[in-house]
């Protein structure tokens, strides 16, 4: 009885606020966009398996800048190269917010780098930035942790010498050893009990927001939260993954050093300690419990999905590994691990790996971002408070931009003469003020993973190259790629 009633009520407040809504829509020239239903909006004319196609589609009728309603949230899609780069880029300070997107919040309780805003969100990025190069990101201290986390992976994947395997939680470990190296100053042993448990709760962290449940719990939060069903189980395990980061920075804090900070979480306790009497800080506990889960899930999961999709490629298209170790023999050689430094020398290889990520397209939406006020763009008015797509899926499979865009094809980065050119609408990290803060990282990650396994080994799938699918296994607001066993033939 107390639920009916319960949602009796908020679905008079949904339709209440939706009459608000189109009331102040007549005060603006918002962009156009198809008509919408009350409470559920354009819900239903949605791909459900590939929503970001739809509105890709929408905007042949309405325009690269349109207006579509998610539920009862009034949304701007932006569709294009064009439009995406005017915004992010021509107009960054007017499209710097980030949208308080319901289930990041709850797991974050509002804190953190990651969904924050104006101040909070200045202070913490000035600071993850710096601290973060100051342990290494981009640079040469950096290359030397990914260089010896690449010699622990060599060993795992000889350790199964050469019988089929699932690569994904190897990936995983070995991706998020290069975080914890500087969160928390240390790596762990990849069969680590409690190490494997985190890695599953980032695991199924983006595969629940790609189903339906989890697109349904960032609409209709309200509602979701007095229903049963898998939400529920994915804030519990988002709970324990809180209490792991709150149990190493209490580690940090009893043997912490001032005057010699391991990594960025003494950093953090630092920086609190000196800012403790100051009205206006952001250096508080719950902003560095809410950083560390922040950069674990977008350090971990994205790279290491980006690894296994690559590897995927590359037993889809046998030729193209071959060619890519082919490359790596001549420059590097089986004996010498790879670096950046190699980059330049291995086009080829440079030009497959950029190609991956164009082709997985990992982020569709993009992070949305959010109008912190009124924005005038291209002669409509963005109302306050309204949420923004930049579609980065309409961006990396532009036809305008990349010649087969529905095709893997490493030529996209390749000049007449072999050599590996640029390409501006490459952007798996977005682009402007709020583009991945860890891209140097990610780039260096992906670079010498790759190129250590494939100097390494060569793979195969024990159903043959036909058996292997490119098209995601969830697809939504994030791609991610389907699971399987491969082999990895020593060479």
């Amino acid at each position: 009885m107390e639920l009916s009633t319960s949602l009796i009520l908020v679905a008079l407040t949904a339709v209440l606020l939706w009459l608000l809504n189109l009331r102040n829509n007549r005060k603006h020239r918002l962009p156009p966009g198809p008509p919408a239903l009350p409470l559920i909006g354009n819900l239903l004319q949605l791909k459900k398996n590939a929503p970001f196609r739809t509105i890709v589609e929408l905007s042949q009728t309405y325009g690269p800048v349109m207006t579509i309603y998610m539920g009862w949230k009034r949304t701007v899609a932006l569709v294009g190269y064009d439009a995406v780069k005017e915004a992010l880029v021509d107009q960054a300070d007017d499209f710097v917010g980030r949208a308080p997107l319901p289930f990041i919040h709850r797991a974050t309780r509002g804190y953190g780098i990651g969904i924050s805003n104006r101040e909070r969100w200045r202070q913490l990025r000035r600071f993850t930035l710096t601290t973060l190069r100051d342990f290494g990101m981009g640079r040469k201290g950096m290359e030397q942790w990914i260089q010896e986390e690449s010699g622990h992976l060599i060993a795992r994947v000889h350790s199964f010498k050469g019988k089929p395997f699932d690569p994904t939680f190897v990936m995983s470990c070995t991706v998020s050893n290069v975080i914890c190296c500087l969160v928390y100053g240390e790596r762990f042993n990849y069969d680590d009990k409690q190490f494997l448990e985190i890695l599953n709760i980032i695991y199924e962290i983006p595969m629940f927001n790609t189903t339906p449940m989890g697109a349904l719990y960032n609409i209709f939060p309200w509602l979701m939260d007095r229903l049963p069903g898998r939400q529920h189980v994915i804030l519990e395990m988002i709970e324990n993954m809180r209490k792991f980061a709150i149990k190493k920075i209490q580690e940090h804090k009893d043997t912490l050093d001032p005057s010699s900070p391991r990594d960025y979480i003494d950093c953090f306790l630092v920086r609190m300690d000196q800012e403790k009497n100051s009205s206006t800080t952001e250096f508080h506990y719950e902003n560095l419990v809410a950083t560390v889960l922040n950069l674990f899930l977008a350090g971990t999961e994205t790279t290491s999905s980006t690894i296994r999709y690559a590897l995927s490629v590359l037993i889809k298209h046998p030729k193209i590994q071959e060619k890519i170790q082919e490359e790596i023999d001549t420059v590097i050689g089986r004996e010498r691990c790879p670096s950046m430094e190699d980059r330049k020398s291995l086009p080829f290889t440079d030009a497959v790996i950029h190609e991956v990520q164009r082709f997985m397209d990992i982020t569709p939406f993009s992070l949305p971002h959010y109008s912190l006020k009124d924005i005038s763009f291209r002669g409509y008015t963005i109302p306050k408070d309204t949420i923004i797509f930049p579609m980065l899926h309409s961006v990396l499979k532009e036809d305008k931009q990349w010649s087969t865009p529905w095709s893997f094809n490493p030529q996209h980065f390749l000049d007449q003469n072999g050599n590996f050119k640029k390409n501006p609408a490459f952007v798996p990290f977005s682009a402007g003020k709020r583009a991945c803060v860890g891209e140097p990282l990610a780039r260096m990650e992906l670079f010498v993973f790759i190129v250590s396994l494939l100097q390494n080994f060569t793979f195969s799938s024990p159903s043959g190259p036909d058996s292997i699918n490119l098209v995601p296994e969830y697809s939504s607001f994030a791609n991610l790629p389907r699971r399987y066993e491969l082999i990895a033939t020593p060479r």
